[in-house]
């Protein structure tokens, strides 16, 4: 259903130590407006996206307050199933391309097959992105997207699936500011369209961008400056005694006003905190929603089994093209196999081959314990992806630990075959070449492995040089 009013009033957010984040904020926005959070650095922007999307951290803070839809009470569920959002750190799956992640996020959406092609294409299109469709987004030894086009990617991902409300921290980062207004342009004209309310924070947009907005807030120590629409910004503060100078980008000339970091502003600031205080009640709106009340639906054991598809889907695509992932592993394990086969060649049954048998099954199983850290950079890439998709509802942690696995045990399998089998090979190769004498035997197992390792070295060189 339609999410008419989005509300929050006496918004108050402490730390443990009493340090307020946020003191007495209030607000509200309608179906498909535009609502920008903005303030200094430090100001409570992102704090206040952060609790209006439940997303504050428990335990080490004390939120109180109320938060609304359509006049009903929000809660995790409800704000889990009606909206997304996109954080300031993009957190992209680097060896898929921009259309292959705009198509993913909608799969975990439910969008169906028959038009989603259309309306991948349409999203990307929207944001500029039609050149970069076929381009990977890029991983640390692959060039792909610029940031910027990183950021438009992030945006995409989480228009596609039409929620009811959309949070952004920081769209613009990252984008020039004739980027930064065609994509504010783009989230306006979706919203006008979905009927969907977009709150985001930003970073002083340009005169036209700003103006693209239908309500502001603008914010510094945690409390509001100013409440209410765009148009009516100059002339509030006009009307407060501080007039702005001709020619000037109000949201740059108020961000100034309010910036407390490099100027002594304090006063400046508790007056303006005051008289909005005392002017609140002229230019808050008071919005009434006619909609029915909001009924939630659960997830289905048929929709976790879609979403174990697509996750199975998506990883081994990102298997098939990251090398750091398993071949540089499968690579490493065939240099140490052969030294293995090579360097404990023949060992006998007798006391004195104890010892190095001890050391061959230590070293064998120490290597192999090591090359696990290869994956690590794949795994965090995984977890920041899958963090950002929990915490908008598309899927839990059985699914992404059970795709995961799926997924990863053929190539454990696989290299552990190749492990043992050239292991085994080593030793039989030289064997029946006839060299009986140990040490010449032994001699030759290092020679051969060090030939393997500078070879190794140079493939993983010259892949890290592309």
């Amino acid at each position: 259903m339609t999410v008419q009013t989005f509300s929050w009033s006496n918004l108050t957010l402490t730390l443990d130590n009493g340090k307020v984040l946020l003191d007495d904020v209030s607000g509200s926005i309608s179906e498909s407006g535009l609502y920008a959070l903005m303030g200094p650095s430090g100001s409570g922007k992102t704090t206040l996206l952060n609790s209006l999307a439940f997303r504050s951290k428990p335990g080490s803070s004390h939120l109180s307050g109320d938060i609304y839809i359509n006049d009903e009470e929000a809660t995790l569920n409800k704000i889990k199933q009606l909206s997304s959002y996109v954080e300031q750190e993009d957190s992209l799956i680097g060896s898929l391309r921009v259309s292959e992640t705009v198509d993913y996020s909608a799969k975990f959406a439910g969008i169906n097959s028959a038009h989603r092609k259309d309306l991948v294409e349409k999203t990307i299109k929207s944001l500029g992105l039609s050149n970069q469709s076929n381009v990977k987004i890029g991983t640390p030894i692959s060039k792909g997207i610029s940031g910027g086009q990183k950021r438009r990617v992030s945006i995409a991902s989480q228009m596609i699936t039409s929620p009811s409300i959309l949070f952004l921290d920081e769209p613009t980062s990252g984008l020039d500011s004739v980027a930064s207004r065609e994509v504010i342009s783009t989230i306006k004209k979706v919203a006008k369209e979905e009927n969907m309310i977009v709150i985001c924070s930003i970073h002083q947009p340009s005169t036209y961008t700003f103006e693209l907005f239908d309500k502001v807030m603008f914010l510094s120590r945690g409390k509001t400056v100013y409440n209410g629409k765009v148009e009516d910004v100059v002339k509030y503060f006009d009307s407060v005694g501080y007039p702005m100078p001709p020619y000037m980008n109000p949201a740059e000339y108020v961000l100034d006003l309010i910036n407390t970091d490099f100027d002594s502003n304090g006063e400046i600031l508790d007056d303006l905190v005051s008289k909005w205080k005392e002017n609140e009640h002229d230019h808050s709106e008071i919005l009434k929603s006619e909609s029915d009340p909001i009924e939630l639906t659960t997830f289905s054991t048929t929709s976790e089994i879609r979403n174990i598809g697509t996750l199975i889907s998506r990883s081994l695509v990102k298997a098939s093209r990251d090398i750091l992932t398993y071949y540089v592993r499968l690579v490493m394990y065939l240099g140490l196999a052969i030294l293995m086969g090579t360097v404990w060649l023949r060992l006998g049954k007798d006391q004195k081959n104890i010892q190095p048998f001890i050391n061959a099954i230590f070293f064998s199983g120490a290597f192999m314990s090591f090359m696990s850290v290869a994956y690590i950079p794949s795994y965090l890439e995984d977890y920041s992806s899958y963090k950002k998709e929990r915490l908008n509802g598309l899927y839990g942690p059985f699914a992404f630990c059970l795709s995961n696995f799926l997924v990863g045990f053929p190539f454990w399998f696989l290299i552990s075959a190749v492990f043992s089998q050239c292991q085994i090979s080593g030793r039989a190769v030289l064997q029946n070449l006839g060299y009986g004498h140990e040490d010449r035997g032994l001699w030759i197992g290092v020679m051969i492995a060090i030939i393997a390792f500078y070879r190794i070295a140079t493939y993983i060189v010259l892949k890290l040089r592309k």
